[in-house]
């Protein structure tokens, strides 16, 4: 029996071939080629989304209402091993120390609390009974609760790192608990008894003097810490009407337009020669604009300046209840703000909230948005969104905005009739054709984001991504 090797076999193969093989046809034919293709580019829906307002000098002012809510935001906290302890300036985040300057007495306060750690279930302030400390919460999460209209319980907010409550103490009012405060998880607090405040207040003048101005010189204000307007309603006959006048923010803030930038080189030789079937300086370009749009929307989204994730108002924050988001969060966000057009999330969140409507046998529905059919939670879409991150614990964030001008919401800021002008508010500017034979083009886009009102954008923060056993 003969054994043929594979040099025999593939002469035997070319005797036997009859017609012209598609290896050899190739030689005279040309491909059919695909444009660059390329993995970094996303849906982008918060730049489809957003209402671009033009800014002609470059610069976005937004004027406000004079506004008292100040100090209410989240406190610092220094930790060596498993000791915890508070900035001393961070003080001035609780509404009363607001403005209080004094460095050595903010210093002896914070060394005055005590650190305690709690367990899960734990009561750490019962509804009805006299507030007797501040609490800062170091770590961990606190569910308020209180007593519904017939008796029952009834979920009032979650407090987590950075929150505080009690602050009633620092003003010497012999205010009650409005609510029962319990631990969800272990929490590390920081508590500051009234006799302890009632001892420095007593050997430090600076501090018993602004305790006592901000408890008689408080401004009336709205529910919404605004300076209230004086008006009189439901009276009869010539009575004295009262007058009255708008305040404005003295230094309202004022957005900057920011910018990404990068040079494109492509040498004339590949320009020349190798620009059929496509335009080798048009698809460099082509994919350079979608890297810059890539950025600009990571940095309307992370930016901490502008970027949304920074700008949200710690009164428009919440915590997911149970960890990571369910209906009853997602309902929450959305009761804080009127008019809410949709939620930004990462795709992992989004996958996370449709595991917990399973749990319940919910089906969220869909909509129609741009020819596209996307997620939706009460008729308010749910859009996916890469930009947001995953903290190393899989925990991320859930945004939902109000948006445009006219609804006093969230918008973005460009600017459209710049030299050289390829896309709005993007140039491709020619910077000449070096030694080396490289022609240069300076690629720039333009954009910012302002939040008009504080509640046009809420964040549902800590949420699990991470599957439950």
């Amino acid at each position: 029996m003969s054994v043929e090797t594979g040099a025999e076999a593939t002469s035997l193969e070319e005797r036997s071939q009859l017609s012209l093989s598609t290896a050899a046809a190739r030689k005279l034919a040309s491909t059919t080629k695909s444009v660059p293709q390329m993995q970094e580019i996303s849906s982008r829906w918060l730049l489809r989304m957003l209402p671009w307002t033009q800014v002609t000098g470059g610069t976005y002012r937004v004027n406000r209402r004079l506004s008292y809510t100040v100090g209410d935001g989240r406190v610092t906290f220094v930790q060596t091993g498993a000791q915890v302890t508070v900035v001393p300036a961070e003080l001035g985040e609780l509404p009363v120390l607001r403005g209080f300057s004094d460095a050595g007495v903010l210093q002896e306060l914070a060394g005055r609390f005590e650190q305690q750690e709690v367990e899960a279930g734990e009561v750490l302030a019962e509804a009805g009974r006299l507030v007797d400390r501040v609490v800062l919460i170091a770590h961990g999460k606190v569910a308020k609760t209180g007593d519904g209209a017939y008796g029952e319980a009834t979920a009032l907010g979650v407090l987590a790192n950075g929150d505080h409550f009690g602050g009633h103490v620092l003003d010497g009012a012999d205010e009650r608990w409005q609510y029962t405060a319990k631990a969800t998880t272990a929490c590390t607090l920081l508590t500051l008894p009234r006799a302890e405040l009632t001892a420095l207040a007593e050997r430090s003048p600076q501090l018993r003097a602004h305790l006592a101005e901000a408890a008689a010189d408080r401004p009336a204000r709205n529910k919404y810490g605004e300076a209230a307007i004086d008006l009189s309603a439901g009276h009869r006959g010539e009575v004295q009407l009262p007058g009255t006048f708008v305040d404005y923010e003295s230094s309202p803030r004022e957005y900057e337009l920011s910018v990404a930038q990068t040079v494109l080189r492509v040498h004339t030789r590949v320009a020349d020669l190798y620009n059929h079937p496509h335009d080798q300086v048009e698809q460099q370009l082509r994919l350079t604009i979608e890297a810059l749009r890539e950025r600009q929307e990571y940095e309307l989204v992370n930016n901490r300046e502008f970027g949304l994730l920074h700008n949200a108002d710690y009164g428009q924050r919440i915590h997911a209840h149970s960890g990571p988001p369910t209906p009853d969060d997602m309902d929450e966000l959305l009761s804080r703000r009127r008019g809410s057009r949709f939620f930004l999330a990462h795709p992992r969140a989004i996958a996370a909230f449709g595991r917990e409507c399973n749990r319940r046998g919910l089906y969220p529905g869909s909509v129609e948005l741009h020819g596209n059919m996307v997620p939706s939670w009460r008729g308010v879409p749910i859009l996916p969104c890469n930009k947001i991150p995953i903290s190393s614990a899989r925990t991320s964030s859930i945004l939902v905005l109000r948006t445009g001008e006219d609804d006093q919401g969230v918008i973005g800021l460009h600017q459209t009739g710049i030299p050289d002008e390829y896309q709005p508010s993007l140039s491709v500017r020619f910077m000449g054709i070096s030694d080396q034979a490289l022609i240069s083009y300076l690629v720039s886009a333009y954009y910012s984001a302002a939040v008009l009102v504080p509640d046009a954008l809420g964040v549902l923060e800590n949420v699990q991504i991470a599957q439950r056993d």
